[in-house]
């Protein structure tokens, strides 16, 4: 627990943390002291979580939340506040995903994804804004993408998302500057969730075609998830402006740096290969 010791005694809100990276941050910050507000839509697996983390005097409540639920949010910012005296740790992480070309994604879909992956941040930052204020020094961690740095075709909704979080993030840094707190994005590439498991697809997409996705991403999808908390929280507790997950993540950035109108036929024929 080498360098997260400056999370012990600190309260930390996590959203979407019944699995994936959630749920690893959630166990890495409870072994190194940090008390935990988690919520997520799946109560059941939030339940499971809250068994397996370490009774170590360590505060932890949780709650079944729609991050898409404006209302819902400031209810669970009451809570925190109530339970925990307040936040000074917001981890936005809640989000799902949406596969298909533009055309093929009805409209409700587009925006039902938009209204949990960047509605879920910017509310739920605006919901606990306040109790990281009054903290003094704080910290907001929005998780962007690997599609927050580059945009395949497929990935319109997702990829819309995901740059929007990233600018969000930028330009609240810079609003934020000299106020104590201060703002990470973090852009995850292939770490083994289940996120592409659980994606919609559109009904015009055969079985065939969905099947095929999914084995691509299980081939992607390759990074445990413990080593992408440790990686994550490693670059929050040094106050990194950006981290990069995974060495796709890194690999993109710079495809997409040095490359930014062609960066996709290089990266496509790379994973045509896997």
């Amino acid at each position: 627990m080498s360098g997260l010791s400056v999370f012990s005694g600190r309260t930390a809100v996590i959203t979407g943390a019944a699995s994936g990276i959630g749920a690893a941050l959630a166990r890495t910050l409870a072994a190194a002291g940090c008390h935990l507000a988690l919520g997520d839509i799946d109560g059941e697996g939030l339940a499971a979580l809250a068994d397996e983390l370490p009774e170590s005097g360590v505060r932890v409540i949780t709650t079944r939340l729609d991050v898409a639920d404006r209302e819902a949010i400031q209810e669970f910012a009451g809570l925190v506040d109530r339970a925990h005296g307040g936040a000074n740790l917001l981890f936005n992480n809640a989000g799902v995903a949406l596969g298909g070309d533009f055309h093929q994604v009805p409209a409700e879909d587009f925006d039902w994804l938009l209204a949990i992956n960047l509605g879920g941040v910017v509310n739920t930052t605006r919901a606990f804004l306040p109790q990281l204020r009054r903290a003094g020094t704080a910290h907001i961690v929005n998780i962007s993408s690997l599609f927050g740095l580059i945009a395949p075709a497929g990935q319109t909704a997702y990829c819309t998302s995901k740059y929007a979080v990233r600018g969000f993030s930028d330009s609240l840094r810079h609003e934020l500057a000299g106020s104590g707190i201060a703002v990470t994005t973090v852009h995850p590439g292939g770490v083994a969730t289940k996120i592409a498991e659980r994606a919609r697809m559109p009904e015009s997409v055969s079985d065939t075609d969905r099947q095929a996705g999914l084995e691509r991403s299980r081939r992607l999808l390759r990074m445990d998830p413990d080593r992408a908390a440790s990686i994550i929280l490693s670059g929050v507790a040094r106050n990194k402006a950006r981290i990069l997950v995974g060495q796709d993540a890194k690999t993109a950035a710079l495809l997409e740096r040095l490359f930014p109108s062609h960066y996709w036929s290089l990266i496509a024929r790379f994973v045509d290969r896997r």
